[in-house]
């Protein structure tokens, strides 16, 4: 999908870039000429550009013109006691987990215990002293601030995030988890826009599951920015779940790019946050590489989630599989936009694309767009869509049985969202998204 200036509003930069005057040189990695260079280039191209609007293709079904009355300040180093982080780990277990307050680095919560020798997993503002050149290396290189506005705004600010490096060969058994808290407060909205590096080298492999959640009942604005590099015959499990506050904006991209032979494995569940999008850039640059980029999205009152995804087949023999489902409820809206793209030269292409959503009420509203752009002539891409209501032929066979309505919607619901939890491989993990699933739903009675 193409960002142009055409579609953006200038007129919404200069509230946004405000507090960054006021920041000065403060943000870490100053001394770095490559990070000022990307710094003020994102600067220049959101103050040209602006926040996008509904008169972009890709931003018609989303619109964040909203954004711009909100007087956001950077949210301030976070002493806020966390009592309780979410998990996948059974009670009891531990492992690597790196935390970040308001987009700031926590290590009193952190901890890289249980990781193989030779995995670095560490904040991005350390690593600007200790690995700056791997970093140069790495960021702004798929994640490119000229045609994303929200992606400039986000280089602009560029102060930390998580930074994790798997070497050739090395496969890390305990999934990594990477835990984003948004502290609200009702006085002050408050933004952050971490920037992420995840990169596995040639036939490693890694599981990393994301958690961002939030306290407090303010407006809050998260911004994030993922690169994955995916080597060749490496395999990297990606998960995510966003259980945002009521007040919260969030906005994520993951650009990811996947080498000979290699896996990227992506899942986003959605239940949190009033207005929420997550973009994910997935392009296969090797042959015979794969991509599973899949998820579920539950919202309810007057929620927004937008998922946007696009998959490139750049190479022959390349794989992808994507299953999104969704359940809507109350005057909520969800959008999905899914594309894929089939270059010239990616013969053999095997690409497989569903989306689906549940309105529970008349009020709630799902605008789906699928999309194939195929250049090559020997492939096997499809694509489906449904949206509809519970099946009330299913819902009488139970409360027949004596199910009163709420468990048998329930029981409706988690078997409609069961095709798409498949997609993840990790059973701990999945069981971990079923259970978040479960506590969306008792609140629904």
């Amino acid at each position: 999908m193409t960002y142009s200036t055409r579609g953006a509003d200038p007129a919404t930069a200069p509230a946004l870039l405000a507090p960054l005057d006021q920041m000065g040189a403060g943000l870490p990695g100053s001394g770095l000429s490559w990070l000022n260079e990307l710094r003020a280039a994102g600067r220049e191209r959101f103050a040209a550009v602006g926040l996008p609007t509904i008169r972009n293709e890709s931003w018609r079904y989303t619109n964040l013109r909203d954004l711009a009355k909100v007087s956001f300040q950077p949210a301030a180093p976070a002493a806020a006691t966390i009592d309780l982080l979410p998990t996948v780990r059974a009670e009891g277990q531990d492992g690597p987990r790196l935390v970040f307050v308001d987009g700031r680095f926590r290590a009193d919560l952190s901890s890289v215990d249980g990781l193989p020798p030779g995995v670095e997993l560490l904040s991005l503002a350390a690593a600007l002293t200790t690995h700056s050149d791997l970093l140069a290396d790495h960021i702004g290189r798929l994640a490119a601030a000229d045609d994303r506005p929200l992606v400039a705004l986000n280089s602009a600010y560029l102060a930390d995030g998580a930074v994790l490096h798997v070497p050739a060969g090395v496969q890390v058994e305990r999934p990594i988890e990477l835990v984003f808290v948004s502290v609200g407060t009702e006085a002050q909205a408050t933004s952050c826009h971490p920037r992420s590096l995840l990169i596995a080298e040639a036939g490693s492999k890694a599981v990393v599951v994301e958690h961002h959640v939030g306290r407090g009942a303010g407006t809050t604005l998260s911004n994030h920015v993922t690169e994955v590099f995916v080597g060749e015959g490496a395999t990297l499990h990606h998960y995510k779940s966003q259980r945002e506050g009521g007040g919260a904006i969030h906005l994520s991209h993951i650009a990811a790019t996947v080498a000979t032979g290699g896996c990227y494995d992506n899942f986003i569940l959605t239940t949190g946050a009033k207005l929420s999008r997550n973009e994910v850039v997935s392009r296969l640059d090797g042959t015979e590489a794969r991509t599973h980029v899949s998820g579920g999205y539950l919202v309810r009152g007057s929620q927004h989630a937008d998922t946007t995804t696009v998959i490139v087949h750049a190479q022959p023999n390349g794989t992808s599989r994507e299953v999104y489902k969704g359940v809507i409820d109350d005057t909520a809206r969800a959008v999905f936009q899914g594309k894929i793209t089939v270059c010239p030269d990616a013969q053999k292409t095997d690409g497989y694309q569903l989306n689906r959503a549940l309105l529970l009420s008349d009020g709630a509203e799902i605008d789906s767009k699928p999309e194939l752009e195929i250049h090559a002539d020997d492939v096997k891409c499809s694509h489906g869509c449904t949206a509809g209501e519970l099946d009330d032929d299913a819902l009488f066979y139970l409360r027949a049985r004596g199910i009163d309505r709420d468990t048998a919607q329930g029981l409706l619901i988690g078997a409609f969202l069961s095709e798409s939890l498949e997609e993840i491989a990790e059973e701990s993990i999945r069981d971990a998204f079923q259970g978040i699933i479960a506590g969306w739903l008792e609140e629904q009675k």
